[in-house]
């Protein structure tokens, strides 16, 4: 078994793991630990399969900016108070295993990248590269990036029309805080 192979089974196994962890985690917040693992782990495999490229941006889009928005929203909400006590006993040191995994995995990929250059050297050089992914995205995949972007602005437009009051509505609040502001001071008279 070569060493690639070993990288690639305990990346597997830290992606699935984290991806149950994910899934069966009472604490929002730990759910939303476990998919930023889940995504850097994902971003192994990209540089396992020789897309560095694509590698930087999901841990750049999606473990970065992404997750903090859903970190964001978890605390804008208000998650439960999570204490000491309510540890699973097997979850500290799983937690730690996996980390220890993870990074030793990163670690060969990242630093000991030999064999891992010679076994991509059969893949064409542009392979991952941003203009290679622009030429396809904008040539081969134009008609759903379009559709994409016209959704994407469907919902944004949604999302301001549903969250935005009526004039009426405003007019009766400033109106009616008026006309309260004008009775505490005939009331202190």
């Amino acid at each position: 078994m070569s060493v690639d192979w070993i990288v690639f089974l305990s990346l597997a196994v830290v992606s699935v793991a984290s991806a149950i962890g994910m899934l069966l985690s009472k604490s929002a917040i730990y759910s939303a630990i476990n998919l930023i693992i889940n995504l850097i782990t994902m971003a192994a495999f990209y540089l396992l399969l020789g897309a560095p490229f694509l590698s930087m941006a999901q841990v750049t889009v999606y473990a970065g900016a992404i997750m903090v928005l859903f970190l964001f929203v978890i605390m804008m909400l208000g998650s439960e108070q999570s204490s000491g006590q309510n540890l699973v006993p097997w979850q500290t040191p799983l937690s730690i295993l996996l980390s220890v995994i993870l990074i030793g995995a990163l670690s060969y990929l990242l630093l000991d990248r030999s064999e891992f250059l010679t076994s991509a050297s059969k893949i064409a050089q542009d392979f991952g590269s941003p203009e290679a992914i622009g030429l396809l995205l904008f040539n081969a995949y134009l008609l759903p990036f379009e559709v994409i972007g016209i959704l994407l602005l469907a919902a944004m437009i949604g999302a301001i029309v549903l969250t935005r009051r009526p004039k009426r509505l405003d007019e009766a609040l400033s109106s009616g805080a008026d006309q309260n502001l004008a009775e505490d001071t005939h009331a202190t008279d």
